[in-house]
């Protein structure tokens, strides 16, 4: 692991920590939570905002400028755009990716969720995504946090992984393992 990967990892985590403790006293979690997840979302999808962060020749006044365009467009907590200026003052703002998603993890982990994975080759439904769920739930005996995707190339059947719990019912990998074990014997007769 280089050391600047194991520092943000590091900075992310405690910046987020910090994050979290600061909404919890100020008894704003769920509407900062939100918040940061819109933020998450701005990132993904906004190529210019995703520059001004990552692009260490922008100044501070400008990622300022930026931040407080976004924060009145967005309405966005007072507690969490003073964090966000903060993370700019220390030139952390490159990390307010990683950092975010960290405070997500932190919530979630807070709240005694377990993360889970649901890939499906079958695009589904909400009903029957909030029934997996709903499964899961009862199966763990936890709240599950459920990402879905979908993914056709799996041909059929779902992927769930829940921690370090893996269901592989896809035909992609039933496939593969038939290939493989077909790939094996051809080597041991020979």
């Amino acid at each position: 692991m280089s050391k600047n990967k194991g520092f943000s990892e590091t900075s992310a985590g405690r910046y987020s920590l910090a994050l979290y403790e600061l909404a919890v006293e100020a008894n704003n979690l769920s509407e900062i939570e939100a918040h940061s997840a819109s933020i998450i979302n701005l990132i993904a999808s906004s190529e210019d905002f995703n520059s001004l962060i990552k692009d260490p020749t922008n100044n501070k006044e400008d990622q300022l400028n930026a931040l407080n365009k976004i924060s009145e467009q967005y309405k966005l907590n007072e507690l969490l755009t003073k964090f966000l200026s903060f993370l700019i003052s220390k030139r952390r703002f490159f990390y307010v990716d990683e950092i975010l998603k960290s405070f997500l993890e932190t919530c979630s982990i807070k709240r005694g969720e377990l993360k889970a994975e649901l890939t499906s080759a079958k695009d589904l439904t909400e009903n029957e995504v909030n029934s997996i769920k709903e499964e899961l739930t009862k199966n763990f005996s936890s709240k599950i946090r459920l990402n879905y995707k979908h993914d056709a190339s799996l041909i059929g059947g779902l992927i769930v992984q829940v921690g370090s719990t893996m269901v592989d019912t896809s035909i992609k990998n039933k496939s593969n393992s038939q290939s493989i074990c077909l790939k094996s014997r051809s080597i041991f007769k020979t």
